[in-house]
């Protein structure tokens, strides 16, 4: 084209970079597009430039990782007391969830969490009885996640606490999580009141055994097949198990039923589950962990096979990195406050449930179940389009997990830290939110983007193994 022929032609804008640039455009009535972009984020470059040089050497490990983790078999085998199943766990052991942190720099709902596991021990008869003990020295700490283990929120696991045995049928690994309470006044936001100390010692010597005796009669319960219903179903298996909770008390009850030692005990446990939506979150979240550590010790692999929050720091593991934990500022979410809150009285993020976000569930999934967003005043478009992005870094597509809206497309899966740097695009996150004061209990929902720096950190750490 001549330039003369150019400037007589109708110009097309794209624009690169700050929005504000077709936003003045828009104002003035002028056609423009706006590529969503960001430059890399900064790190050193001969650590990037180590990355490049090992591109098909970490690329070839990645497949191996998302093999292990797409290959997974997740199915419930059993009920247990946490002291008699979970590797290393000891009487004085309280495990709690994200990476490691000591009592002194717990977060308000941790700490209340902990308080209440001492007082329902036994440990404890007051609030600051428990406090003191916890501040002795006398108790030990640890995080779910090196114990085989997660847990929701404050993510607290004492030993007296039943847990779920999800074994991995595929590569022969167990992951441990301890039953839903449901939402409001509870342990793992950090209420620790009677009413609290009294449900739990209920799911102790009521519901554990029933449900024991159920799966135990069933022998096995495929929960992969569960989640892949669910997602079809409205959920994304984090912040809605509404379709989860329904299918696995269609396939819990008959058993229930059968083995129940009488008709008012069935009657409320039954009962419990069904008012319950969120039942199923401790079983997609130790599903979500039988997989991804079925893909750890990979030399060279970037994938993060860990995401978890204590409400005061944000860990990442990495399949090639061994048991390292790269850490920053856990941030506020975005959210929908229940009537009298605010985010000022909101708690950083807080769980080990983003593991179900690392396994491409969650957030990840959110295009499968679009209500979340209106937490935040999103629409459905908004919902396709965080999933679309978390394509872009991920190493992976689930062939089990898949969302209806994307033509059935299989989930992001397999988050790629060296993606997540050099595309600047950081995971997407859907979470329930915790009062910052121990005690209180839920405040809200909503959503987040992981903060950056646990992402270069562990960038950085990668490279330096190359």
């Amino acid at each position: 084209m001549k330039i003369n022929d150019l400037f007589r032609s109708d110009l097309k804008v794209v624009n690169l970079g700050l929005a504000s640039f077709k936003e003045a455009l828009d104002s003035v009535g002028v056609p423009a597009v706006q590529v969503d972009w960001k430059p890399p984020v900064d790190v050193e470059p001969a650590l990037l430039r180590a990355v490049r040089a090992h591109r098909a050497r970490i690329e070839e490990a990645n497949k191996k990782v998302t093999a292990k983790i797409l290959a997974a078999q997740p199915v419930l085998v059993g009920l247990e007391k946490a002291l008699d199943v979970i590797p290393g766990m000891k009487p004085n052991l309280i495990l709690h969830s994200g990476p490691p942190i000591t009592w002194d720099r717990m977060c308000g709902p941790m700490r209340g969490g902990i308080m209440c596991a001492l007082m329902y021990e036994g440990r404890a008869k007051s609030p600051a009885e428990a406090a003191q003990l916890a501040a002795s020295g006398a108790i030990e700490y640890a995080p779910c996640h090196e114990h085989h283990a997660v847990g929701p929120m404050a993510g607290i696991v004492s030993a007296s606490m039943p847990v779920f045995l999800v074994k991995n049928e595929e590569h022969g690994n167990t992951a441990y999580c301890t039953l839903n309470e449901g939402l409001g006044k509870v342990l793992r936001y950090g209420a620790y009141g009677e009413d609290v100390i009294k449900r739990l010692k209920w799911m102790e010597e009521v519901l554990y055994p029933a449900l024991k005796k159920a799966v135990a009669k069933l022998g096995r319960i495929d929960l992969k097949n569960l989640i892949a219903q669910a997602l079809h179903m409205g959920d994304e298996v984090h912040n809605r198990n509404r379709a989860a909770t329904s299918l696995l008390y269609r396939a819990l009850a008959p058993a229930i039923v059968t083995t129940g030692r009488d008709p008012q005990t069935t009657a409320d446990v039954l009962e419990f589950i069904n008012k319950n939506d969120h039942f199923f979150l401790n079983l997609s979240m130790p599903a979500s962990k039988a997989g991804l550590d079925a893909g750890r010790n990979v030399p060279g692999s970037s994938v993060a096979v860990v995401m978890a929050r204590n409400g005061t720091d944000f860990g990442v593991q990495l399949a090639g990195t061994g048991d390292a934990w790269f850490t920053g500022p856990a941030d506020v979410p975005d959210a929908l406050y229940f009537p009298g809150y605010t985010k000022a009285d909101a708690n950083p993020d807080i769980g080990d449930s983003a593991i179900t976000e690392t396994n491409g569930l969650g957030g990840f999934a959110i295009a499968a179940a679009p209500a979340i967003v209106q937490f935040v005043g999103g629409t459905a478009n908004d919902a396709l389009n965080y999933t679309r992005q978390m394509y872009e870094i991920t190493a992976a597509e689930n062939n089990v997990y898949q969302i209806p809206s994307l033509n059935f497309r299989g989930t992001p899966t397999g988050i790629d830290v060296v993606k997540v740097v050099e595309k600047n695009i950081l995971p997407f996150i859907d979470t329930g939110v915790a009062h910052k004061e121990a005690g209180v209990g839920q405040v809200g929902a909503g959503v987040l983007n992981a903060p950056l720096e646990p992402f270069k950190k562990a960038f950085e750490g990668f490279a330096r193994t190359l």
